[in-house]
């Protein structure tokens, strides 16, 4: 088999040519399957790398909301904010009260 058939591809054509089909369709075959095998792993990159991106912005906005929650819940802001509804601290501290609740004694514990 020299150059010049392989140049006229004499072997696709003559005698055994089957098994040259053969390997040539089990060789495209993998082909395919390693180029869309790549395709479909680019593709999660690519959206693992968007989600990624999503958690980082999606994590400051968090971080930034909380931080206004935290101003927002302070005492003196809150103060501030309903003494325009005429509504101010008070000046007593307030008590505790404390509810003491006996427990009920059943008879056939008496002994206790």
């Amino acid at each position: 088999m020299g150059l010049n058939s392989i140049i006229k591809a004499k072997f696709l054509v003559e005698g055994q040519s089957l098994k040259n089909w053969l390997f040539i369709i089990y060789v495209v075959f993998w082909t395919l399957v390693l180029i869309a095998n790549n395709h479909f792993y680019e593709q999660k990159m690519m959206k693992a790398k968007g989600l990624t991106e999503e958690v980082k912005e999606l994590r400051s906005e968090f971080v930034d909301k909380r931080s206004e929650l935290m101003q927002l819940r302070m005492e003196s802001n809150v103060a501030r904010q309903m003494e325009t509804y005429g509504i101010v601290p008070s000046s007593v501290p307030p008590k505790k009260i404390k509810v003491v609740v006996e427990k009920e004694k059943k008879w056939y514990k008496l002994w206790e």
